[in-house]
């Protein structure tokens, strides 16, 4: 995971428990075969795509 898109994640989700609950979420769906919502030129692991996609505003979550 790169420091510098969890910095910047953690910017656009204050919480680290709902960011950790988001971005794991999202990991086991890219993992079951789920396409990324950003594109990248190199070759990213499901983790910084997650981050990518909170960062890019391409996932939102909501609290029950």
């Amino acid at each position: 995971m790169r420091d510098e898109y969890l910095k910047e994640a953690k910017a656009v989700i204050k919480d680290p428990n709902v960011l950790i609950n988001v971005v794991s979420r999202r990991v086991k769906q890219l993992k079951k075969g789920s396409r990324p919502l950003v594109e990248s030129l190199e070759k990213l692991s499901p983790e910084d795509i997650a981050l990518r996609e909170i960062i890019e505003g391409k996932i939102t979550y909501e609290l029950a």
